[in-house]
């Protein structure tokens, strides 16, 4: 212990480096992660990570606060924001692609502790979400007759064995199936997005050419928000724009798992810039295109968008199947719901994965125990797997106290882990919170948690890039020598840090109108969290922020170099692909 605190106190070695942990290369002992991701699966699993239920549900309650007007706006500058993120953490992860994630960049280029609370924070945020999407998904199988004849426990059970199994073969599985689940998200939404264009230029059932009639009527383009409460127009306005930002913050959130990624990466230098923009530009239109398609087509202060957004599950929630609605369109609505549930799954399938590799991360660095370090031959890290598929077993709490009798028997090994789990169900607030069957009455409080974890790290990776930034400077070595410079820098990553800051602070400001203590703790809760895990370790290991001219921005980067290298005369002794082969691993 006395060696470890030496080696965190040392401004100049704030990390335990090894050349071959850095690259995760294949060793005889099996010891390092896989580099198995192509550019395309990279891509997709960005895309998928960060497009979910944030558009095609939550978007339901940003459009009744903000208005047609006040959504596009709200998701457009924090898309924006999460642009400026992402290209501050390419730079990084493109000079330095290693296991560790951007949590591994906080503890190399500013301070232990900032890496070890950013990594925990991370990996808690992934333990809550990973059982959450498992339990959505149950809850929107039951839209359909046939799903309900199945008891929720079982497609449970299902879909927690189909995920932990899609992992555990692999990087190169899981990669593969969440390509082609994502390759569903982008046709779903393409096709929910020119389903609105549609029905907004009169192709529908009643040939009503709808325009931009909800921008003038019946509210005007922007929404009111707590009116009765404020008295005030202009002031319900502003608040009712303020809180689509929470919105889209949750939407967006998820982009940033990319950073999680490179450490299986192929040729990543190459790989993770083109993955960065690629992804950028989809969840742009996707996002900021849906929500203004959406506003387009269904008025900010129809009851029936209400009733979606407070008492029915799976696709009744979502405001495309409100769009449908409203016109006489009958079926889709079956095949909305099919695409909610492609989106939960395709979503707690990555989010397991993001949680194994962060605790790999942690354990790696020495922040976590040594045997979550551990992998198997096939590159996965599978004691920090099999730990992050025990969360799952959460959602048992959400079935009926007979069912729970018989559970109780079959998990009685792990009886002191459900005293703790069981303990969660007796708190009224939080089990509401984690295990409402009602999907979109639970989505607020779940986007109150979540926004705020997310923030957090996007706040830690806008400060640890101005800091790598900042080295480079100290140290004499140009951005332009880099393999991918992220433009609008510096400035770019400041006005990403102080512009989440701003929505974090003031994000659960419905709270206090009147006081809810459920939704002030889950609006907040994550902040003194972070702060207890960054102190608490800073104070353990007394821990310095390291200076500019001592950051280490040269351990590991001849050993990336050569591996580099090695996987380009290995793809050229290959021979030239087929135009057929281009095209597949461009997409």
């Amino acid at each position: 212990m006395d060696d470890e605190k030496q080696i965190q106190n040392s401004t100049s070695e704030s990390l335990y480096y090894h050349d071959s942990e850095e690259l995760n290369e294949p060793s005889a002992e099996n010891n390092s992660l896989h580099r198995g991701l192509k550019a395309r699966q990279i891509s997709m699993i960005a895309l998928g990570g960060a497009v979910g239920t944030g558009l095609i549900i939550g978007s339901g309650t940003a459009l009744t606060r903000g208005g047609p007007l006040g959504i596009f706006l709200g998701y457009g500058f924090v898309g924006f924001v999460c642009y400026l993120v992402m290209v501050g953490l390419g730079e990084m992860a493109a000079y330095l692609p290693h296991s560790k994630g951007f949590a591994g960049y906080s503890t190399r280029f500013v301070d232990p502790a900032l890496g070890f609370a950013l990594g925990w924070n991370y990996l808690l945020k992934y333990l809550i979400v990973t059982p959450n999407n498992i339990n959505a998904a149950g809850v929107v199988v039951t839209y359909w007759a046939g799903g309900r004849k199945v008891p929720t426990e079982a497609w449970m059970v299902i879909f927690i064995v189909f995920i932990a199994l899609v992992n555990l073969l692999g990087v190169r599985v899981f990669g593969e199936m969440e390509f082609w689940f994502s390759s569903i998200k982008v046709i779903s939404l393409i096709g929910l997005l020119l389903m609105g264009i549609i029905i907004d230029l009169g192709g529908n059932p009643k040939h009503d050419r709808i325009g931009f009639r909800y921008w003038q009527h019946p509210n005007g383009p922007m929404g009111h928000y707590l009116l009765s409460v404020v008295k005030n127009e202009h002031l319900s306005i502003f608040l009712g724009f303020w809180a689509t930002l929470t919105n889209a913050l949750f939407a967006y959130i998820g982009t940033e798992l990319i950073g999680v990624t490179v450490g299986e990466a192929q040729n990543p230098r190459r790989n993770i810039p083109i993955a960065i923009r690629r992804t950028f530009f989809r969840i742009l239109v996707f996002y900021v295109g849906g929500v203004f398609v959406i506003g387009l087509v269904v008025p900010s202060t129809d009851t029936s968008l209400f009733t979606a957004n407070k008492s029915k599950t799976g696709a009744a929630a979502s405001p495309f199947v409100v769009a449908t609605t409203l016109v006489g369109i009958r079926v889709l609505n079956h095949v909305i719901n099919a695409a909610i549930l492609i989106f939960v799954m395709s979503a707690a399938n990555s989010d397991l994965y993001i949680g194994s590799r962060t605790l790999y991360g942690l354990a790696v660095e020495g922040k976590a125990p040594r045997i979550f370090s551990h992998v198997n031959r096939n590159g996965v890290p599978y004691p920090a797997l099999i730990l992050c598929t025990a969360f799952c077993a959460l959602v048992f709490l959400n079935v009926s106290s007979s069912s729970a009798k018989g559970q109780i028997r079959l998990f009685m090994p792990f009886f002191p882990y459900l005293i703790v789990v069981c303990s969660i169900r007796m708190v009224g607030p939080i089990h509401d919170f984690f295990f409402l069957s009602n999907l979109s009455r639970r989505l607020p409080r779940f986007v109150n948690l979540v926004s705020t974890f997310g923030a957090i790290t996007w706040m830690c990776i806008a400060y640890s890039h101005i800091s790598f930034m900042r080295a480079l400077k100290a140290q004499g070595k140009s951005r332009d020598s880099l393999p991918y410079k992220a433009p609008f820098q510096p400035f770019g990553s400041w006005f990403a840090l102080i512009s989440t800051s701003i929505i974090v602070f003031f994000k659960g400001f419905d709270s206090f109108m009147p006081f809810k203590v459920d939704t002030f703790l889950t609006s907040y809760i994550g902040l003194p969290v972070f702060a207890c895990l960054y102190l608490g370790y800073k104070f353990f290991y007394r821990t310095k922020q390291i200076p500019a001219e001592k950051v280490d921005l040269v351990t590991g980067l001849k050993a990336i170099d050569d591996a580099e290298e090695r996987f380009l005369l290995e793809e050229k002794a290959k021979g030239p692909q087929s135009f057929v082969g281009r095209l597949w691993d461009s997409l």
